[in-house]
C-alpha cells in the first residue's frame, strides 16, 4: 500500500512518485537542460517585449461583387500589386504544393527546422560556399516582412522573428502571409496578384498545372518571368510535376492531365467593372484590402452594356450620358451601379458619378406628394381638382404641354403628370410639411435648403440625387417602408421608417402602373415587351435632366439621362429618352417576372362617389363611380356640385332669399362651378351651364362672392426695367351673374371691362393698391410693390 502525505493544497501525492521526481531532478544534465530552456524562454519573452512583431502590410484594395468576382483593383501606396488572399481562397492543392516544395515539415516545427539547419551548415562549411538553404516558410515570411541583407546576424534575427510568428499566428495564417507576400517579379506580390493579373482568375480556380507553375516562380522571379518565359516555366513546372507523381503527392491521373496543360500566362489589365462605385467605396473605406459589395456581376455587366449602347445611339442628338441604379427591394442592396455611360470617356465627363450628382428632378417627386395627400386624408384618387390658370403669391406654373384640362381627377392628374394640380396639392399639404417628409427620406440638398424652398420644388425646384430617388421609390415598392439603400454585402436593413402609409403607397402604385398615359414612349405604345412595373418620369426645366424610375416587387430601377455639363437638349424628356432605357433594363434583368403584384392593404376600402367631384354622393348625384379610400382617414365630404336656384319663368333672372318673390318663380338645378373654373371657361370661350344673372333690383351685397383677383397676387414684388417698362396683367374670377368689373389703381378709377376679361396697366415705382369691384358693388383689394433697375 502507498503511504500518503498531507500537502498545503491538501493533495495527496504518492511517496514513490515523489521519490521518483527527486531522483530525476538530481540528474545534472536534466537540471541544466531545464535551466537552459527556461533561460531561452525568458530571453525570448524579454526580446519579444523589446522588439515586438509588427505586421503592417500595405495591401492593394480590391472591390468584389457579391459572388467574389473582382470588380476593380488598385495599386497600394508603394505602387505594388499586393492583393490579399483570404484563408478560404487557399485550396488544399495550393497548400499541399507550396508546403511540399518549400517546407515539407511546416506543420511539425516551431518556426525553424533544426535538421535542415544542421544539414545546410554542414554543406556550406564543407564546400566553402552556400550550396543549400534551411529557410522554412515561417522564416521566409519573416524575411519578407523584414527584408535585410543576407548575413549570419540577420539570419539570427530572422530566426527570432520566425519564433514570434509561430507564437502569435496559426500555421494556416503563416501560410496565408507567405502567399500574400511571395514575389512574382516586377511590382507583383502574392499569389492572388499573379493569378488575377496573369491568368485572369482567382486562386480557387487554379488547376494543378497552374498551381505548380506559380509555386516555382518565387525562387526565380527574373529567369522565370511570367508572361515572358512561359516555355521555360512550363519546362520547370513539368519537372516538379514528375516529382509530385513519383512521390505520390497528388493523384497520378491528375498529374498526367497537368502535363498536357499549356501554360499561357500573359499580363492583363486590372479589372475595372463598376468603376464609379469602386472608386467611391475605396475612398470611403481606407485600409480594408477587400471591399465586398452586393453587386451582382452578371447583371452589372449587362446593365453597363445596355446603358453604353443606348447612349451611343443618342449622341447624334446631343445626349451624351446616363446613370443607372438597380436596387433589390427585399434587401435594399444595390445590385447594379452605373455612374456614367462610359467611364473612360473624358470628353463627356465619363468619370463624373451621376448617381450622386445633384440634379433637378422635374416631376419625379409628384408620386410622393400625392401619397402624402392621400395619407393625410386630403383627397382620394377620384377627387376632382381644377387644372386651370393658377397664381399663388406671384407663382404661376404651367403644364408641360402648355394646356389646361379643366376639372380632372387626382389619379389622372398624376398619370398625366400635370403641374398645376401638383402645385395646388402642395399648397394644401404645405411646403414645410412636405420638405420635412423629404428630410426623413434623407434628401440632403433639401435638408440644407428647406428654408428657401417654395411651391416650385414639386416641379423640380430643388436638388436631388439618383441615389435618393432610388431609395424613395424603393419605399413605394415596400408599401411605404423606407430604408437607406446600401452597397456592401455585409450590410443589412438597420432602419425601417414608415415614410408613407401602406394604403397611400398602394394608391400611388396603382396609378403609376397604368399604361394609358403620356409618358409611355411612342415606340412602346403597342410593344409586347412592356414590363409589368409602376413608373414615373421627370424632365427638368430647360430639358437638362430626364428621369424615369420604376419598380416591381423585386427591383427598383432609377435612370437619369442627360449631359453632365448641364446642356439642355430639345429632344430630352423623361418619357421619350429615359423610359426606353428603363424598360430595356427591366426586360433584361427581370423579364416576365413571376413575382406576384401588389394587393390592397387591409385599411383600404372601396366606396361609391360622385363622378363630378369625387365626393360622397348627395341627392342630386346620378353618375357614381368606385373609388378607393383609407378607412378613418380619407375625407368624407358630401358632394355639392349641383344647387337649387330660384329663377323667373323664362330662366332669365335668378333670385336670392332676400329678393325672391312670393310667386311667379320656379326652382331649377344648376352646376355649382367654382369662380376659377368659370374664369377659365369664360377666357377660353368654353360653353358651360350658367346661372341666370341675379335680380338687378336686389340691394343685398354678398361679401363672400366678391371678385377674386387672380392677377397679380397679393404681396407680389415686381422688378421693372426703367428703359423698357413692362405692363402688369389684371384679371379676376367672379360669379356667373356678374357682367362687368371695375378696376381701380390707388383708389382711382382705371377701367371698366367685361367680367373674366384681362386688362393690362403700366405700374409705377413703389407700393400700389389694386382694387376690383363688380356690378353688384362687391370688391376686393391686393397690394403689389414695384422696383426699377
Amino acid at each position: 500500500m502507498y503511504q500518503y502525505l498531507a500537502v498545503p493544497l491538501k493533495i495527496a501525492i504518492p511517496v514513490k512518485l515523489k521519490n521518483a521526481a527527486r531522483w530525476v531532478w538530481q540528474k545534472r544534465w536534466i537540471r541544466r537542460a531545464t535551466y537552459l530552456l527556461s533561460s531561452v524562454f525568458l530571453i525570448f519573452f524579454i526580446l519579444n517585449l523589446l522588439f515586438p512583431l509588427r505586421i503592417e502590410n500595405d495591401y492593394s484594395q480590391i472591390v468584389t461583387a457579391e459572388d467574389g468576382t473582382v470588380l476593380s483593383a488598385y495599386l497600394n501606396s508603394d505602387d505594388k500589386w499586393r492583393l490579399y488572399t483570404e484563408l478560404d481562397e487557399i485550396t488544399p492543392e495550393l497548400s499541399k504544393a507550396i508546403i511540399y516544395k518549400e517546407d515539407k515539415y511546416f506543420y511539425y516545427h516551431f518556426g525553424v527546422n533544426p535538421a535542415a539547419m544542421l544539414r545546410a551548415l554542414y554543406n556550406n562549411v564543407t564546400t566553402g560556399k552556400r550550396t543549400s538553404g534551411a529557410s522554412t516558410i515561417t522564416m521566409q515570411v519573416a524575411r519578407l516582412l523584414y527584408p535585410a541583407e543576407r548575413t549570419y546576424l540577420n539570419k539570427i534575427i530572422e530566426t527570432f522573428r520566425a519564433f514570434q510568428l509561430e507564437w502569435k499566428y496559426s500555421k494556416n495564417e503563416i501560410l496565408q502571409l507567405y502567399l500574400n507576400l511571395v514575389p512574382y517579379g516586377s511590382n507583383i506580390e502574392g499569389v492572388k496578384s499573379a493569378t488575377l493579373l496573369y491568368l485572369g482568375k482567382m486562386p480557387t480556380q487554379l488547376s494543378l498545372a497552374e498551381i505548380t507553375a506559380l509555386s516555382i516562380i518565387p525562387n526565380r522571379p527574373i529567369s522565370l518571368a511570367l508572361g515572358k518565359n512561359n516555355f521555360l516555366i512550363e519546362k520547370e513546372r513539368n519537372k516538379w510535376l514528375e516529382r509530385f507523381k513519383t512521390e505520390g503527392v497528388f493523384d497520378a491521373k491528375l498529374v498526367e492531365d497537368a502535363f498536357l496543360e499549356p501554360f499561357n500566362a500573359q499580363r492583363r489589365s486590372a479589372p475595372a467593372y463598376a468603376p464609379h462605385l469602386s472608386r467611391r467605396l475605396t475612398g470611403q473605406i481606407a485600409q480594408q484590402p477587400i471591399i465586398k459589395t452586393a453587386l451582382q456581376f452578371n447583371k452589372q455587366q449587362e446593365v453597363e452594356a445596355i446603358t453604353q449602347n443606348y447612349i451611343q445611339r443618342l449622341r447624334n442628338i446631343g445626349i451624351h450620358n446616363a446613370a443607372v441604379l438597380v436596387v433589390d427591394n427585399s434587401t435594399r442592396k444595390v445590385i447594379c451601379y452605373v455612374g456614367s455611360a462610359d467611364f473612360n470617356n473624358p470628353i463627356d465627363g465619363g468619370q463624373v458619378d451621376g448617381v450622386v450628382a445633384v440634379r433637378s428632378p422635374g416631376s419625379a417627386l409628384k408620386p410622393f406628394l400625392y401619397a402624402k395627400a392621400f395619407e393625410m386624408g386630403l383627397a382620394t384618387p377620384k377627387t376632382m381638382i381644377n387644372d386651370v390658370p393658377l397664381s399663388i403669391a406671384g407663382y404661376e406654373p404651367e403644364n408641360y404641354d402648355e394646356k389646361f384640362h379643366g376639372k380632372i381627377t387626382l389619379e389622372s392628374a398624376l398619370a398625366l403628370s400635370l403641374n398645376i394640380p401638383a402645385v395646388k396639392l402642395l399648397d394644401q399639404v404645405g411646403v414645410d410639411v412636405f420638405t420635412k417628409e423629404m428630410v426623413k427620406a434623407n434628401f440632403a440638398s433639401v435638408k440644407r435648403q428647406k428654408r428657401n424652398l417654395g411651391l416650385s420644388l414639386i416641379l423640380g425646384g430643388c436638388g436631388v440625387t439618383l441615389e435618393e430617388m432610388a431609395a424613395l421609390y424603393s419605399a413605394f415598392a415596400n408599401y411605404g417602408s423606407y430604408s437607406p439603400i446600401n452597397y456592401l454585402a455585409s450590410d443589412s436593413i438597420a432602419l425601417k421608417i414608415p415614410l408613407i402609409a401602406p394604403e397611400a403607397a398602394y394608391l400611388v402604385t396603382n396609378t403609376l402602373t397604368q399604361i394609358t398615359r403620356p409618358d409611355l414612349p411612342n415606340n412602346f405604345q403597342s410593344s409586347p415587351h412592356l414590363p409589368k412595373i409602376a413608373w414615373k418620369t421627370g424632365t427638368s426645366y430647360g430639358r437638362r435632366d430626364a428621369w424615369s424610375i420604376g419598380y416591381n416587387r423585386r427591383y427598383t430601377v432609377a435612370v437619369w439621362v442627360g449631359n453632365f455639363a448641364g446642356t439642355g437638349v430639345p429632344e430630352l424628356s423623361g418619357a421619350e429618352v429615359a423610359t426606353p432605357l428603363l424598360f430595356d433594363i427591366f426586360n433584361k434583368i427581370d423579364y416576365n417576372s413571376s413575382q406576384h403584384w401588389y394587393s390592397p392593404p387591409k385599411k383600404l376600402d372601396i366606396r361609391y362617389v360622385c363622378s363630378r367631384t369625387g365626393d360622397l354622393p348627395a341627392q342630386y348625384c346620378t353618375d357614381l363611380v368606385e373609388d378607393y379610400y383609407i378607412t378613418g382617414i380619407s375625407r368624407s365630404v358630401v358632394c355639392n356640385h349641383k344647387k337649387m336656384v330660384a329663377v323667373n319663368a323664362d330662366s332669365s333672372i335668378s333670385y336670392c332669399t332676400s329678393c325672391q318673390p312670393a310667386k311667379g318663380y320656379v326652382r331649377k338645378l344648376y352646376d355649382n362651378i367654382e369662380p376659377e373654373l368659370v374664369a377659365y371657361y369664360e377666357t377660353n370661350k368654353i360653353s358651360y351651364p350658367k346661372i341666370p344673372p341675379h335680380n338687378s333690383q336686389c340691394l343685398r351685397v354678398f361679401k363672400q362672392n366678391a371678385p377674386q383677383i387672380t392677377s397679380p397676387a397679393d404681396g407680389t414684388e415686381f422688378l421693372i426695367e426703367t428703359a423698357d417698362p413692362q405692363k402688369v396683367m389684371l384679371s379676376a374670377a367672379t360669379p356667373t351673374d356678374v357682367k362687368f368689373v371695375y378696376w381701380y389703381i390707388n383708389d382711382k378709377f382705371f377701367m371698366k371691362t367685361p367680367a373674366q376679361q384681362p386688362v393690362f396697366f403700366q405700374p409705377t415705382v413703389g407700393k400700389t393698391k389694386i382694387s376690383c369691384a363688380d356690378d353688384k358693388g362687391r370688391n376686393s383689394d391686393v397690394y403689389i410693390t414695384v422696383e426699377a433697375y
